[in-house]
């Protein structure tokens, strides 16, 4: 690859997520004390709620604290973006030592989008920082009652990459099948796992996310397992639930064998948030425009530049796209993108994509 990797020495930063009282201040104190933290950034709503020891802490500054294991603890002061451009200065500086990843704690209240909004459209945190994926906690005893309550529960699963399944030794055999085809539905692309007491290896809050332009066996992991028929699986995972039960968010994974124009495809995009962007939660995919690989990811109508891979990750050259949707079927996109695709002019050379919002 002749060109620059756009994603070459941007940090990634991995987002966790979950409703109040999945386990993320469990989670996070065990992850400070991990002695696989030593070049690990860990940005936290309150310090004071995670409870440090104090013979953990080497160093401390205002709101910073290093660990005796070399993890950085670091709490939101005023709002994320100024506390990542602070983290980034001094580790520029050297008042910090350097770190090589950030995990993001959010509230129990929080909706993910804005925050991996904040990542794509700020300037200056887009170009030192990339997002690696969102982990959610779900609460094996209450998430089922959660979901019927709050749309923000839905959301964290909806937005994820990864999601751990907490308190699974508090939950029936039932229990857990029957959340287990809750959380598929909404969101049938994340890898799904099962965590005990906030036992989890930083490793497998890692790698999650497209890394680098320069394809490889791995590219593919960000769209999630790519299974053949993930329509149909919801389906048949649906008629398992109570009838009550009926998620307005969904994963819709479409596949396009066509290539298409930048033109036609960001065309497409446009009228899809235009008319229906608050309904349009999550998109992530591989597009053939003009026989090229171009990877595209967004949260809501804010995207993240597109990026054109060196070259196709596998022999498979068709436009894979995953959409997290709220009241959007599958036939109603794929007829937009029909549509669009039909319209546009033969033979018209399009500009390569250059621009952060589709």
């Amino acid at each position: 690859m002749s060109e620059r990797d756009p994603l070459a020495g941007k940090i990634p930063v991995t987002l966790i997520t979950g409703f109040l009282g999945a386990g993320k201040t469990t989670l996070i104190s065990r992850l400070l004390r991990h002695p696989d933290m030593d070049r690990v950034a860990v940005v936290i709503n309150e310090i004071g709620e995670i409870g440090i020891d104090n013979d953990l802490v080497k160093m401390s500054s205002e709101n910073v604290s290093l660990l005796a294991n070399g993890c950085l603890c670091c709490s939101v002061r005023t709002d994320l973006q100024e506390t990542l451009r602070e983290l980034f200065g001094e580790r520029r500086a050297g008042v910090i030592p350097d770190f090589d990843r950030v995990f993001i704690e959010t509230t129990g209240l929080a909706d993910p989008a804005p925050v991996i909004q904040t990542l794509a459209s700020d300037g200056m945190l887009g170009a030192q920082y990339r997002l690696d994926g969102v982990v959610t906690l779900v609460d094996a005893v209450n998430a089922l009652q959660q979901l019927e309550a709050s749309p923000e529960a839905e959301r964290q699963i909806a937005l994820a990459d990864r999601i751990f399944i907490t308190k699974c030794d508090l939950a029936d055999d039932a229990g857990l099948a029957q959340l287990q085809a809750a959380v598929r539905v909404i969101n049938a692309q994340a890898e799904l796992r099962r965590c005990a007491m906030g036992e989890l290896h930083p490793k497998e809050l890692i790698g999650i996310g497209l890394a680098s332009a320069r394809a490889d066996d791995r590219t593919l992991n960000f769209l999630g397992e790519l299974k053949a028929a993930p329509d149909a699986e919801a389906a048949y995972l649906a008629q398992r639930l109570p009838a009550r039960h009926d998620p307005a968010v969904k994963t819709l994974s479409l596949r396009f064998d066509a290539p298409f124009t930048w033109a036609a495809f960001s065309s497409a995009m446009e009228m899809l948030i235009a008319l229906r962007g608050k309904d349009l939660l999550r998109v992530k995919g591989i597009v053939n425009v003009d026989g090229k690989p171009v990877v595209v990811q967004g949260v809501g109508h804010v995207f993240h530049p597109p990026v054109t891979l060196d070259r196709w990750p596998s022999d498979d050259q068709g436009s894979r796209i995953v959409f997290i949707t709220r009241h959007i079927e599958a036939p109603v996109l794929r007829a937009l993108f029909g549509a669009v695709g039909a319209l546009q002019a033969e033979g018209v050379a399009a500009p390569p994509p250059a621009a952060a919002r589709a």
